[in-house]
């Protein structure tokens, strides 16, 4: 007997249906109220008691085996009635496709890299959780340095040498440390600072940096740059360095645009002066190439950076830096004409 349950087995097992009638029939065959499971149960009285274990056992086994082969075709079965629902059906009535749209950041981010590009920049990214060394000390703002608190940083609570990026030059530090003059690159990417949360500024925003170092830079090398992105971005190339404070660049300068006072927004996001600010930028400081394994005495660089959530804001007047991070369906479906 137990053998012939063992042959019951491997049929089971070898079973493939033909039409869905199959499987019910092979259900009934062997899970009904008169299949053969019954059948074998009831025999059980019947066999000797040395034997009663492995025949319960076999018994057992047979009607998992069954079960879930019944399970398996009717999920098989179900599965492909579904897919044919969906596709097969080519009589259904259209539906119009939901378009997608492109983040403002990302419109922004590929504009202003595709800008750069025309010009020789690659792009080069790297971590967002930093050390200390590629977010400052390599910057030439080693430990106790007073510059360190312009930047209010999330350090990691267990590590104090771990911390999230304040900028995006920790990439630049990465890509001098493993490429060698001339370079000429820009990082875009998200970076963090404990400020507090308002609708002019956020806990994490988005920057662009860029980075030239090659043989005999100037500083009006850096300003022809900045004056064909503005061109490029805006339309509007006339620009002013005012001198600033970067420990990372000498000299240092903040960028202004001259945005225009032809209406009322024009007034109030330039203070009514006309100019707007929309980074920094300066020579890259002797030191910090030195940390990065570069000579000084032969290269020289300069860097500058702005942010992409505020040209963001400026392109798409957006009064609240806040609605970039929401995800607002009502808020980014305003974007879907965008490219």
């Amino acid at each position: 007997m137990i053998d012939k349950i063992k042959e019951h087995i491997a049929e089971v097992e070898k079973f493939t249906p033909q039409a869905k009638e199959d499987i019910e029939n092979f259900r009934i065959k062997y899970l009904g109220k008169k299949g053969l499971l019954n059948d074998f149960f009831a025999e059980f009285k019947n066999v000797p008691n040395e034997q009663k274990k492995e025949f319960g056992q076999t018994i057992n086994k047979l009607k998992t085996v069954a079960q879930d082969k019944v399970n398996a075709l009717k999920e098989a079965l179900e599965n492909n009635a579904e897919e044919k629902g969906v596709y097969g059906d080519l009589t259904r009535p259209a539906e119009p496709i939901e378009i997608g749209a492109r983040h403002p950041i990302s419109l922004v981010k590929n504009q202003i890299t595709d800008i750069f590009a025309r010009i020789g920049f690659n792009v080069s990214e790297g971590p967002e959780i930093e050390d200390d060394w590629h977010n400052f000390t390599a910057l030439n703002l080693p430990e106790y340095h007073p510059a360190r608190d312009m930047q209010d940083t999330f350090f990691i609570q267990t590590n104090p040498d771990i911390l999230l990026r304040t900028h995006t030059s920790s990439v630049q530090v990465r890509y001098m440390e493993n490429n060698q003059p001339p370079i000429r690159t820009i990082s875009p990417g998200r970076v963090y600072r404990n400020e507090a949360i308002s609708a002019r500024s956020h806990c994490f925003f988005h920057q662009i940096e860029g980075l030239y170092i090659d043989k005999e830079v100037s500083f009006a090398d850096l300003k022809q740059t900045l004056q064909y992105f503005t061109k490029e971005m805006f339309g509007k190339s006339k620009i002013r360095l005012r001198p600033s404070y970067f420990p990372f660049t000498e000299p240092s300068a903040e960028i202004d645009v001259y945005w225009g006072l032809e209406t009322e927004t024009d007034y109030k996001i330039t203070k009514g002066t006309g100019w707007l600010e929309i980074g920094g930028c300066g020579m890259v400081d002797p030191n910090v190439l030195t940390n990065c394994g570069i000579d000084p005495t032969v290269f020289s660089g300069f860097a500058f950076g702005v942010g992409i959530d505020r040209i963001a804001m400026l392109l798409h007047q957006i009064s609240d830096i806040r609605l970039l991070s929401e995800n607002d369906v009502r808020f980014l479906s305003q974007f879907k004409s965008a490219l």
